[in-house]
């Protein structure tokens, strides 16, 4: 048996399948409709559509086939990502890469397969949408263009997902997004008994610039923010705008001291930003640190609750001195 090898853009095709917060989601109709599509056209028992992570290939949505997920090693879709075309193998016991993989020998007993690379809106391949019979088979072309179309039509759906968890403006997770990915995060984090802190932050003044500035002006500054979060926060971290001007970072394998260090490099990156764009304005945040407690937080909810509270004592008192020089 032949194990599929590793893409070069490896680590950026990762990247780009987390962010997507697809990854171990419940079963969809608009995925399964498609599969069903699939394995009617084209008389097949099995269809799946296939994503492959680290180790393993999930299934989004399975029809014909009774597992959630096998071994990556095994996976004949990760021989498929590998190219840009159909992978097709006519028949697996007549194929050296594949005679004696398990899931030839053993159930569901693959005899034949074709997958159909499916790509990310920014062109990483992400899975495939692939057909399996337990006989040997040579497709037409007519099958081909028809897997070809319905594996287009699963592309249209991943994208819609990446649209409804990406926030339009600043290109980082909008609030639908964050909910999904850090709840998994946190799911993690307690399984490993790992730390975690989560930041909550608010802009300072930011109704005085779109007053004083245009709305246009505070879109930049939601902007540079959001660029300033990425350039600046680890990429294990996860970002996201909540909404208006707050945003939000949970940072897993990091107690809250460590935390405060890190938000502390960030406003001396923004403080930097501030002297070098001459503005008429200064970009400024207050904020909340609190370190996950799986006793206390029984749910992401529960602790953006109080990041944001802790926030909001952050903001009362930055705004204390102000008051008094009044």
């Amino acid at each position: 048996m032949k194990k599929p090898d590793i893409p070069q853009d490896e680590h950026a095709r990762l990247e780009t399948l987390r962010s997507l917060s697809i990854l171990d989601t419940p079963p969809e109709e608009r995925f399964d409709r498609i599969t069903r599509m699939a394995k009617r056209l084209l008389g097949v028992p099995i269809a799946l559509v296939s994503l492959i992570d680290e180790n393993r290939q999930w299934f989004k949505s399975c029809v014909g086939l009774s597992s959630s997920e096998t071994s990556r090693e095994i996976s004949f879709c990760g021989h498929a990502i590998l190219g840009n075309e159909i992978f097709i193998v006519p028949d697996t016991q007549q194929d050296e890469r594949f005679a004696d993989n398990p899931l030839v020998v053993g159930d569901p007993h693959i005899r034949f397969y074709a997958g159909c690379p499916l790509r990310a809106p920014n062109g990483q391949k992400l899975g495939t949408l692939c057909i399996i019979d337990r006989q040997p088979r040579n497709p037409g072309n007519e099958d081909l263009e028809a897997l070809e179309d319905l594996a287009s039509m699963v592309e249209r759906e991943i994208a819609a997902v990446q649209l409804a968890t990406l926030d339009e403006l600043t290109g980082i997770s909008n609030r639908r997004g964050f909910m999904m990915q850090a709840d998994q995060n946190l799911r993690l984090c307690v399984r490993h008994n790992i730390s975690a802190s989560l930041v909550f932050m608010d802009l300072n003044k930011f109704k005085l610039i779109n007053d004083k500035h245009g709305h246009s002006e505070g879109d930049r500054v939601l902007t540079v923010f959001a660029d300033l979060l990425k350039n600046t926060f680890r990429q294990s971290d996860l970002y996201a705008r909540m909404g208006g001007d707050e945003f939000v970072i949970l940072l897993p394998d990091t107690p809250k001291k460590s935390a405060e260090i890190i938000v502390q490099k960030f406003r001396q990156a923004l403080k930097k930003h501030n002297g070098d764009a001459h503005r008429g304005y200064d970009i400024d945040f207050s904020n909340g640190i609190v370190e996950f407690s799986p006793e206390k937080h029984l749910s992401i909810d529960t602790l953006l609750m109080d990041g944001d509270s802790l926030m909001y004592e952050h903001k009362h008192k930055s705004k204390r001195p102000e008051m008094r020089s009044q």
